[in-house]
């Protein structure tokens, strides 16, 4: 275990008394969400360990250097998840860059996003200062929970120093099923099966082919298996772990050239949208990743009219960047968090403050 909040303080306090620049430097697994970002390098990784994990209260707080395969390990050890199942992209992946990225895995529709699961965090300030919002324990606040800001800010609020999360259990049993279904079927059904009681946890669909998760105690998921039909996928945990990383066949990035890889976050009941190129579907319909050699403007203005947004996760950046643009009042609104977390702009220059 290295705390190095003391050393990592100073260092932004010098950099803010001379007006410079800072690149949060982590594990560098996301770096290609983050590659408008400049500065001298603040690396981060040093600042690591576990600071106390209380398995009854179903709380951990960790520094934000501390790898996500070291975290999720040792919550495996008492049968307990990060149940947002946050993306790795490579195994020196660390917590504060799965805050900081905001991402979210398969499960997130069904048991929330990562900002869900954040009670609290201790954060270096544009100033210098060293900063605590929000608590370890599971209980209401007064006021809004500024710790869930920085989930998704890419760290251009502040240096993340440690996070509480609430874990969950994992569940007694999990099961796959596999059904094939047209893309406007597979959508409807989704969201069928989504507004009724049944221990759904995972929701995909690819080239005519639909997977469904169920997870919770052996007898729901098995009499929810039987009422929903469908083939049982014998590796189905290893094709969720692989969605979550993009490691399947879709995502290769082989198949990219000079396509780029789309996220599009949308309402789960909007129907297809009429754009050209390959499609998969995530959360139940709500995440739909698309790879297209289509301008940014066209898939950005479809993903705005079905009510979302498009986020270039992959391939060349367009030129006003990765992110959907801001309207008018949304910039404004993070324009002044921005003021006033990091008022001389030193923290991540050159990306845009994107809390969720």
């Amino acid at each position: 275990m290295a705390d190095l909040s003391a050393r990592l303080a100073a260092r932004v306090r010098e950099a803010s008394e001379q007006r410079q620049p800072l690149r949060l430097a982590g594990s560098g697994s996301k770096a290609f969400l983050s590659d408008a970002a400049h500065g001298e390098p603040l690396e981060l990784r040093g600042h690591e360990g576990i600071v106390s994990y209380q398995p009854r209260e179903l709380v951990v707080r960790a520094r934000a250097g501390t790898r996500l395969a070291d975290l999720e390990a040792l919550l495996a050890g008492n049968r307990q998840m990060l149940a947002f199942e946050p993306p790795a992209f490579g195994a020196d992946a660390t917590l504060g860059g799965a805050i900081a990225c905001g991402l979210s895995g398969p499960r997130r529709p069904y048991v929330g996003a990562a900002r869900d699961f954040v009670l609290g965090a201790q954060l270096i300030d544009g100033r210098g200062q060293r900063l605590r919002f929000g608590g370890e324990v599971m209980k209401n606040v007064a006021g809004y929970d500024v710790s869930r800001l920085m989930v998704g800010a890419f760290g251009s609020l502040g240096v993340l120093l440690d996070v509480s999360l609430k874990v969950l259990p994992r569940p007694q049993q999990e099961t796959t099923l596999v059904l094939e279904h047209a893309l406007t079927d597979a959508l409807a059904r989704m969201n069928r099966l989504a507004s009724r009681a049944l221990p759904l946890s995972a929701a995909s669909w690819h080239a005519g082919v639909m997977r469904l998760r169920l997870s919770g105690a052996a007898e729901a998921v098995a009499s929810a298996a039987r009422e929903i039909g469908g083939e049982r996928q014998a590796d189905g945990e290893a094709y969720w772990q692989a969605l979550r990383e993009q490691r399947l066949e879709f995502f290769d990035p082989a198949r990219l050239g000079g396509a780029r890889l789309w996220r599009l976050s949308l309402p789960p009941t909007r129907p297809p949208l009429d754009l050209e190129g390959d499609c998969l579907l995530d959360w139940g319909g709500a995440q739909r990743w698309l790879i297209s050699e289509l301008t940014p403007e066209v898939v950005r203005r479809a993903a705005a009219e079905a009510g979302g947004h498009a986020t270039c996760f992959r391939g060349p950046a367009p030129e006003d960047g990765r992110f959907h643009p801001l309207t008018p009042a949304m910039r404004r609104l993070h324009q002044r968090l921005k003021q006033v977390f990091d008022p001389r702009a030193i923290l991540n220059p050159g990306l845009p403050c994107r809390t969720p």
